[in-house]
């Protein structure tokens, strides 16, 4: 699949920091220019996708919510 075949909007580059793999799920820091930005991903697809610290991304979030808090 090509990144072009992703319907997404909210993309950000960025480089992995941290990989915290579990027997099932395995979460991914990535740090961009907005800050860091956290995924929760099968350890399957870190394997498959070859994921590590350094590694170049794009990290897609597609949401149908957005809350909010006021500071």
């Amino acid at each position: 699949m090509s990144i072009k075949a992703i319907n997404v909007r909210n993309q950000f580059k960025g480089t992995i920091k941290e990989i915290i793999e579990g027997p099932v799920l395995s979460e991914v820091d990535v740090i961009t220019p907005s800050g860091i930005v956290t995924s929760v991903i099968t350890t399957r697809s870190v394997k498959e996708l070859e994921l590590v610290p350094g590694s170049p991304v794009i990290a897609f979030v597609k949401s149908t919510e957005v809350s909010l808090a006021k500071l």
